[in-house]
């Protein structure tokens, strides 16, 4: 597993307005941090039910992420899961996509 890498993920039943059950999600875990193998990593769900919200960020299908249809990273929805509830990597959103989720992660929490 690396940074930006895209997995399926379990994240169960919703409440209220989160994201749920089995769908794509963005490794946000550092890859320093990775290579501890950590029992939990940060993930970001993917939608493709797109919104006009400055918190998400468009991933398009391409041979690099593997995805089928074109979706957004809820980065406002950044959760830690245990491993367990992840598939192993299908594809990654290369560099630009993962500075872009940078960026709103930093707007998000007021870090630089």
């Amino acid at each position: 597993m690396n940074w930006g890498d895209i997995v399926t993920v379990d994240f169960g039943v919703p409440i209220g307005s989160e994201a749920g059950f089995r769908r794509p999600g963005v490794i946000v875990t550092a890859d320093a941090f990775l290579r501890f193998r950590p029992m939990t990593v940060f993930v970001v769900p993917l939608t493709s039910t797109p919104r006009v919200f400055p918190s998400h960020v468009a991933v398009e299908p391409d041979d690099l992420n593997g995805l089928d249809v074109p979706s957004c990273a809820l980065v406002e929805q950044m959760r830690a899961v245990a491993i367990e509830r992840c598939s192993s990597p299908s594809g990654n959103v290369g560099p630009i996509v993962s500075h872009q989720i940078l960026d709103v992660l930093g707007m998000i929490t007021g870090m630089p």
